[in-house]
């Protein structure tokens, strides 16, 4: 078998077992990897009605046959399980080292069962496989375990995945981390690997990935970098995904002050271009391009952002911006910077690097403060409820400190590490100022100026997801024309639309494109490089990668039909815990207050335009109309019929 390692490693840490599944090839072209071999697990070895924070919840982290070669955009791994936030189906994707360390270490996954009753960390070297204790690690920062681990394991080159103090915590919005600064950040998965008292995964290997066609992988390897080496996601390399703060901002769509506007006055001060120009290690001596950009394994596009500078601040004095714990990409910079009305991109960089320390989501976590500044500004919450703290739009010293008692659980911080969902619900108020899907709060784009993006919102199983499916603008006819329509045309995608439209093409290209990243989240590749639209590698690319990965005769079809496949699982599993219909919504805020200031000035959204795309977007995808969910017919189609309830 080609590609894979063809070897699953389960581990219980109820009982201190370790098991290594060996599947047959049939099984890995029905679940290749990623999201969708999580999910099948998730479903097989977790009791309905299970509490996500219970040993009975089951985490998965899988690669899938590209992993570990060597070509752009492949080092990614998923991680699955359900999710305290929602009590659904959790997703979360990480780059980096580790993905493709795991596949040289001899593992295409890891299924971790039950809970130990001490802390513990899984050592794989070379497909030696033994649990160690880690009360040596608990209460320490993430950068700190890598070095400490490293030392431990004899080996600089091993890779660490970990949770940070606030998992240890359970803060709702916990993370796992590798390399101190590459985040499974979002669903809560992070408090789900602290309520097993599982520190960390350390993984070193030699074993080669070895696919079906070396030529033509190194075919593809070749034309992605003359594309890149032609300008394509140059910008992106340049400028991390922060170039698009100031995009966003003239459309109208940079959510500030809690997204009363998609407009900030001051936003060029947070701007990928500034963050470029003064923060990036080697800025100071114009050396930014050689120190201030990291990449995952094998990777051209070098889009990770380090920094290397300090923050000055009356109450918090002097404080370094340290490289290892990278730099803050454009949902951290949105989410404490716009959201919050701060313009003060080193204290927005502290942030980042204090969410990285201590591993949690930076979006829900910025999000959640923005939610407490909101209620704090309209009277819902005082003084008292803050341990004296005045919460207030752009002042960057108050939202460190609420940051760090969050980090820390401690006072007031003890409420909000539970995200704003559960924040508003433990106090009993401030429920009207919730910007949250499914108890997961929105990334920073803004459906009132791309509309389709909306929907996805709305309807994504487990909760608001900037990347999920591709964005409007893509599909605006002039753009469509000039730059996408090659990739999106290969999925059938012909008939652009303007962004605020919302018919039926607009939710057909919403679907189709969220088949592809659900792909991608399956064969485990990063959506900046493979994607429908505007990245490195189309679908087509996406086909011919997993035919010579594996040898099998892969279509465009069939990548569509795998990312079908997986959001059909997921929406299945959600159904099967109780989640219909009634949870694929949007926040109040949005159809109840308009937008002030900008492009967007005025804009709100309609609760029955969201109500007829709902019911297209469920009959293209051939769910029920009226609870969402996938009919027997449909789940028979994609061979999941085990999957009905």
């Amino acid at each position: 078998m080609y590609g894979f390692t063809g070897k699953i490693l389960h581990v219980d840490l109820t009982n201190h077992e370790i098991e290594i599944e060996e599947p047959d090839e049939a099984f890995y072209r029905q679940y290749p990897g990623g999201s969708l071999l999580g999910l099948y697990y998730l479903w097989h070895n977790t009791p309905q009605g299970a509490d996500p924070l219970g040993p009975e919840n089951t985490l998965t982290l899988a690669c899938s046959a590209p992993t570990g070669l060597p070509i752009s955009g492949q080092s990614r791994c998923t991680a699955t399980c359900k999710s305290p936030s929602s009590g659904g189906a959790a997703d979360s994707q990480a780059g980096g080292f580790w993905p493709a360390e795991l596949k040289f270490a001899g593992f295409d996954a890891i299924v971790l069962k039950g809970a130990s009753a001490r802390p513990v960390y899984l050592w794989i070297n070379d497909g030696q496989v033994e649990l160690r204790d880690a009360g040596h690690l608990w209460g320490k920062p993430t950068y700190e375990v890598d070095q400490i681990l490293k030392e431990e394991c004899g080996d600089q080159r091993t890779e660490i995945a970990q949770i940070g103090i606030a998992g240890e915590k359970l803060a709702n919005f916990a993370a796992i981390m590798n390399m101190s600064n590459r985040a499974w950040g979002r669903t809560g998965v992070g408090a789900v690997m602290g309520s097993k008292k599982l520190k960390a995964i350390a993984v070193r290997g030699t074993q080669k990935v070895e696919p079906a066609d070396k030529k033509g992988v190194a075919a593809l390897a070749k034309a992605g970098v003359k594309r890149y080496q032609a300008g394509k996601l140059e910008s992106l390399g340049r400028y991390g995904t922060a170039e698009t703060v100031m995009s966003n901002n003239g459309a109208g769509g940079l959510p500030t002050n809690n997204w009363d506007g998609g407009f900030m006055i001051d936003a060029e001060k947070i701007s990928g271009e500034r963050l470029y120009d003064e923060l990036l290690r080697g800025a100071a001596a114009g050396k930014q391009d050689r120190q201030g950009r990291d990449t995952c394994y094998a990777c051209v596009v070098r889009c990770k952002r380090v920094v290397e500078s300090e923050w000055h601040s009356q109450i918090h004095g002097p404080t370094p911006l340290l490289p290892e714990y990278g730099g803050p990409e454009y949902e951290t910079i949105a989410t404490f910077g716009s959201y919050c009305g701060i313009d003060d991109l080193h204290a927005v960089t502290y942030a980042n690097q204090l969410c990285n320390e201590y591993g949690v989501d930076t979006i829900s976590c910025g999000a959640t403060l923005s939610w407490a500044i909101e209620c704090f500004e309209q009277g819902v919450l005082t003084t008292e409820d803050t341990d004296g703290i005045e919460l207030r739009y752009g002042d960057a010293d108050a939202m460190i400190t609420m940051l760090k008692k969050t980090l820390n659980r401690e006072g007031f911080g003890d409420i909000l590490a539970e995200g704003s969902a559960k924040a508003a619900d433990r106090l009993g108020r401030g429920h009207e100022y919730l910007l949250t899907v499914k108890g997961q709060e929105l990334p920073a784009h803004m459906p009132h100026v791309k509309r389709s993006l909306g929907l996805i919102y709305a309807a994504n199983p487990f909760g608001a997801d900037h990347q999920s499916s591709e964005h409007d603008p893509m599909y605006h006819p002039k753009l469509y024309e000039k730059l996408f329509h090659e990739y999106l045309n290969q999925i059938g995608l012909n008939k652009p639309q303007h962004p605020t439209a919302l018919n039926a093409e607009k939710v057909e290209f919403a679907l189709k494109t969220q088949y592809n990243y659900s792909a991608d989240d399956t064969i485990s590749l990063c959506q900046f490089v493979y994607g429908p639209g505007w990245q490195l590698y189309g679908p087509q690319d996406m086909a011919d990668l997993l035919r010579a990965a594996t040898g099998w005769d892969v279509t465009v079809e069939e990548i569509q039909a795998i990312g079908q496949r997986r959001l059909n699982l997921m929406r299945a599993y959600n159904a099967r815990e109780g989640l219909t219909r009634d949870q694929d919504t949007l926040p109040q805020k949005l159809f109840s207050k308009a937008l002030e200031g900008g492009r967007s000035e005025g804009a709100i959204l309609e609760e029955a335009e969201l109500a007829a795309a709902l019911d297209m977007y469920y009959e293209q995808a051939g769910w029920d109309v009226a609870t969402g969910s996938p009919t027997p017919e449909t789940l028979d189609s994609l061979d999941l019929g085990w999957a009905k309830l």
